[in-house]
Order: structure tokens, then sequence, then C-alpha cells
């Protein structure tokens, strides 16, 4: 198997300390962070000596006569109290490189496969998406690409709200409607703001529409016919958004809390037998030693209500019951509101109490923070209303496509609108994921659509020069060998080597904004690049050279903005 520069260097580290009889030592080795002390750095020396009580330096020279970096290394030295800086050599760097470039995966490793399943996106289906399901979406659907590429089976699980009273509620006057001739579902919050007036203002209707919820459970061929109607429309709109977000969701994905109604009480059974579950006030509860209250005791985890009814508690009990034993899943992520961790700290611990969840398989709640508007204020629209989703991303394009017809009055309308849709979504996901999916974040138009900083248009903008280069190139061998002689060149080698430990530190860590953040240092390093060593100027090898690294920065800043889920353009 492949190894990151990390991975290689750690087990040379690691060999090195062997050597010198600091078995087991970690290496702990990370990018520098300053051209001064190398390119990498390796930290473990210091906490092994200090096992051992030895002098950290003076262990480090032992280590140092030990390591077997010739053919990696131009320059290895000790620093400080012992750490050892590594400069990578600019041949080695060359052949990983020709080796990216020659891979379809380029030269990211493929760890062991694990089926991984990411829960997330989950809306409402009673009513239309809107922007607080944006950052679960989209952050979701990155871990996945991200997973894939890497190798792993991902398993997408929409859980979808689609079961409930208000379900009950919504199928009542769909019978109402229809009997009137008047079915208006392609208005979905116009619907069910009706439905809830007929809910609220008559109790005969409110009546009907509880007898709805026990024939839905009941499994009534009208009702269930009329509920499925229903969630046909609402997936349609959810889909529609889908696709012009450009997340790869599908209809079979979707497995919301109605696929679960059946194992709710064979769950409740299960815990009252396993001694977990107790009644507490005409309700069965789990209650956790592991979380208290105020007073000091033990938390309430409710899975049956008083009068017999489910909660979402229960139905996650059931989804971890089939992702471990008909999902066979390695690893559980749940992208779902920060606001939610107490449930799933809570949920995850029945689930291994009750042994729903084997110990080998992980349980992740993957939390994010809120949306927030410019006054700092949870975003909404102008007259303090929720935001459509819908409504924003049509806003994302009208606002790109004006700034493309500034620019480029000149082009086809026809061709503005293209670059529109690409720089308008892509801004709206980049904003998101590129802030680190734990904080709440401002959401602003300037900063998002700008040409300068952390931003989609801006790497969009890196790779469209890239593509522009290659259009002047004409002629250009494939083959040449890459020769790294300045320092500039180096640097961006150096940052082209580091896409796997980008996609690496993703997937454990299940944050995308460590991949954004590596996509703007290489747009950087590669501007960098392209203002000190001329290109198209260049003659010879030493043109050839810098256009197949040209080459492995398009293709790289293609694949990582795909991974993202974010299009590219080769013209803007």
């Amino acid at each position: 198997m492949k190894q990151t520069l990390i991975e290689l260097l750690d087990a040379r580290v690691r060999a090195a300390l062997n050597a010198v009889g600091c078995e087991g030592a970690a290496a702990v080795i990370a990018p520098s962070g300053r051209p001064e002390f190398g390119d990498y750095q390796a930290n473990g020396v210091m906490g092994a000596a200090k096992a051992r009580k030895m002098n950290p330096r003076a262990l480090a020279e032992q280590v140092l006569a030990q390591l077997d970096l010739a053919e990696i290394a131009s320059k290895v030295e000790i620093a400080g109290p012992g750490f050892i800086n590594i400069t990578i050599a600019p041949d080695f760097l060359a052949q990983q490189l020709e080796a990216a470039l020659a891979d379809e995966h380029l030269g990211v490793p493929q760890p062991a496969s694990q089926r991984v399943v990411v829960d997330y996106s989950s809306p409402n289906l009673a009513k239309e998406m809107h922007v607080g399901h944006l950052r679960s979406t989209i952050i979701g659907d990155a871990l996945a690409r991200v997973l894939r590429f890497l190798g792993h089976q991902v398993i997408a699980q929409n859980h979808v709200g689609d079961w409930g009273t208000q379900f009950g509620m919504l199928t009542a006057y769909l019978i109402e409607a229809e009997q009137e001739g008047e079915v208006a579902l392609a208005d979905l919050e116009d619907f069910y703001r009706r439905a809830k007036q007929r809910f609220d203002a008559d109790e005969a209707f409110a009546t009907r529409a509880r007898e709805c919820v026990v024939k839905l459970q009941g499994g009534d061929a009208q009702v269930n016919a009329l509920w499925q109607k229903f969630l046909d429309v609402s997936l349609h709109h959810c889909e529609s958004l889908y696709a012009k977000l450009g997340v790869g969701l599908k209809r079979e994905d979707v497995r919301g809390e109605s696929a679960y109604n059946d194992d709710l009480s064979v769950v409740v059974r299960d815990l009252q037998a396993k001694g977990l579950a107790v009644e507490s006030e005409g309700a069965q509860v789990v209650f956790l030693e592991e979380f208290k209250n105020k007073e000091d005791q033990p938390q309430a985890y409710i899975v049956q209500k008083q009068d017999g009814g489910y909660l979402y508690s229960t139905s996650d009990l059931a989804a971890v019951r089939y992702r471990a034993g008909s999902l066979k899943a390695d690893r559980v992520l749940y992208v779902v509101d920060a606001r939610q961790a107490l449930h799933f700290q809570q949920m995850f611990t029945v689930a291994r109490k009750a042994a729903y969840a084997p110990e080998s398989m992980k349980l992740e709640h993957v939390g994010f923070g809120v949306m927030l508007g410019e006054d700092g204020k949870p975003f909404k629209t102008r007259t303090g209303g929720t935001v459509k989703l819908a409504e924003l991303l049509d806003e994302a394009e009208h606002r790109a496509f004006a700034l493309v017809s500034e620019k480029n009055s000149e082009m086809p309308e026809a061709q503005r609108r293209e670059i529109a849709h690409v720089v308008g979504i892509g801004s709206v996901k980049y904003a998101d994921l590129s802030k680190n999916r734990n904080s709440d974040y401002v959401f602003s138009w300037d900063s998002m659509l700008s040409l300068e900083g952390n931003s989609a248009p801006y790497l969009l903008f890196a790779y469209a020069r890239i593509a522009g280069v290659f259009r002047r190139a004409e002629n250009f061998d494939a083959a040449a060998s890459i020769v790294l002689t300045e320092e500039a060149e180096r640097q961006l080698a150096l940052a082209l080597a580091r896409f796997a430990e980008a996609l690496q530190t993703v997937a454990r860590e299940t944050m995308p904004h460590f991949l954004c953040a590596y996509l703007y240092e290489l747009a950087g390093q590669f501007m960098r690049f392209y203002e000190a060593c001329p290109v198209l100027k260049s003659e010879g090898s030493v043109r050839e050279s810098r256009l197949r690294l040209c080459q492995l920065t398009a293709r790289t800043l293609k694949t990582g903005l795909g991974l993202l889920g974010i299009e590219t353009l080769e013209q803007m």
C-alpha cells in the first residue's frame, strides 16, 4: 500500500527510535509550518527521552545516527531541545509527483476499507427544505465523497421525518382537499399552513387527524396511499434541490422514521427485558447514571410516552439496530445540528448498554453550528421568517450572474448562466465547508462571492487560470520528467504531495474545512510559483516540467473541489 509523506517519515523515525532502544515510542511527525524548520518536524524524541530520563538532545543525536532518509531528505538536523527537522529532497518530491500524475487517485493511499454509514440531510417531509438543512446536507455529502475516494464503502442514509401526528393532520386535510377537487401540493408550505390552521381551529378536524394517525400506524390502505402521495411530492422537492446543490443523495438513500415503526415496540420490550427501561410516571424510561441532572440524579432517556406513543429517541435506537445488524456498519456518522449533542451522547450510551451497537462499530455525532445573518442572529428573511433553501440558491445564482455579466458583458448569455450556476452554488457550499463545522458562521454574500481570500471564486479562478495556460500551450509532452530547481517549484511540489494527508485528516476528524484550507494553500502556492517561474515563456525541458506541475495542480484542485461537491470551470 502507498504511504503519505507523514506515514513514510513516521515509519523511518520510529525505526530509528527502536534502533536506539526506544521501542514503541511515537515519532509524532507534523508539517513544520515554517521554512526555517524544514518541511516536517519529528517531535517524539523529547517524549521518549522524558520517559527514559535521558537528555533529549543527546537522544536526538542517537536517533539521527540511525535515521535512514538518504533518498527522501536533502537535509536533516536537530533543533532546540530535541526536535528533528526534515527537508524533503527535490528529486524525491519529483518522483512522488510523477507517480501521482500516473495514478487516477493522484497517489492517494487506499486504507483498509470500512463500511461507513453517513446519516445526513434528514429534512422534515411535511415542509419544504430551508436553510437549516443546508449544513447537514453539504457537510454529509462532502464526507461521503471523501470516504468513497479513500476506498471506503459508504452507505448514505437520509433519515427523513415522515411519521407522526403532523402526517395524520396532512392526510386528513388531503382527504378534504381531494373531496373538494382542490389539491395544491405544489406549494408544500401553503398546504402545511392551511392544514395546521384547520387543525388548530376545528376540533372535529383535529379528531379526524388523530384518527388518521391511528389508521396510518395500523396500515389503512386509503390513508397509507395518501401519505405516500404526500411523501412523493415532498421527496420530489428535496431531489430537485439536491440536484441543484450537486448533492449525491438518491431516493434509494431515503430511510425515514417510518421505516422503523414496526421495530419500536420490539425495542421497548427488549429494553424492559434487559432491565434498562422501567416505568416512570406512566412512561418507559432508561435512567442513565452517566448523565446527572443538577440534583445529581440520573437523567431520563424516554423511549415511550405515557400515551403509548414513541419518540425519535426510540426510532434512533431502532436505526442503530438496523445499521449494525442489516448494514453491518463499521462506522456511523450522524451529521446533525450540534444542539442535539446530548441526545446523541445518551442514545449512543443506551445503544451500547443494550448491545445494539457492538464495540467494534464506531458511533460519531458530526455536529455543526448555526448559520447567522450579518447581524449575528440566526439567518432569517427580512420579515423574520425562515429562508427557503430554494430561494437562497436562486439568489446565489442571480448574484453570481450579475457579477459575471459585469466582468464579461460580451460573453454569450448561456455561457454566463453556466458560470453563474457553478460560481453561485459553489460559493454557498464553500463558504460553509471552509468553516470549522463546530462553529456558528456569518452568512455574507460579499465574502463568499469575492475573488480574493479563501473563497470558491478564488479557487475556481486558480483552476481556470491553469486551464488557460494549457489552451495557450498547444504542444505539451505529458511524459516529460519533473525537475525542481527553483524554490517556488519545490514549495508547490511539497503542497501537491500533501493532498493525501489532507484527505486522511478530513476522514479521521470529519472536518471538511481541512480540505478547504489545503486547497486554498495549494492555490496560493500555485500563484506564487506562477509569478516566480515563467511557464510558457520558458523553454525545453524546463517548460515541460513546469507544465507538468501545472497539470497536477489542476487535477488536484479539480479533484479536491469535486470532493467538496463543487464543479470547476475551464473559463471564467
